[in-house]
């Protein structure tokens, strides 16, 4: 198990990584963050309505499922939301450069140091 700090310094080395945090996806209150290149805070707490349209979305069409993950992509940028399956209402949010970045390998990474997370 890691602590979020190691989480985040690990999803920092990814190729393109620009910045990311762990969220509290309750409140939208960030728990910790990495990186620089855009407002951590803001985007942590605006991402948490992404999360929850979705949720709710989600509950309106009866789906019995889950969120694995959201990608968003900008021009510029890969915006990926991981919802960590051990840590029920937190979630990780990773900035990429879209240039740089491998988005399949950047999923991947996220993933299996998102699911080793200790709170």
């Amino acid at each position: 198990m890691a602590n979020a700090k190691e989480i985040l310094n690990d999803i920092m080395t990814l190729d393109g990584a620009l910045c990311c945090s762990i969220v509290d996806s309750k409140s939208g209150m960030m728990l910790e963050s990495a990186g620089t290149g855009l407002n951590l805070e803001m985007a942590s707490a605006g991402n948490t309505e992404v999360v929850r349209s979705k949720l709710k979305t989600m509950e309106i069409l009866g789906l019995d499922d889950y969120i694995t993950d959201i990608l968003i992509t900008l021009g510029k940028q890969y915006h990926i939301i991981y919802l960590i399956p051990a840590v029920k209402g937190a979630f990780v949010y990773a900035v990429l450069d879209i240039n740089k970045a491998n988005l399949a390998m950047a999923r991947r990474k996220i993933q299996d140091v998102g699911a080793t997370l200790k709170i």
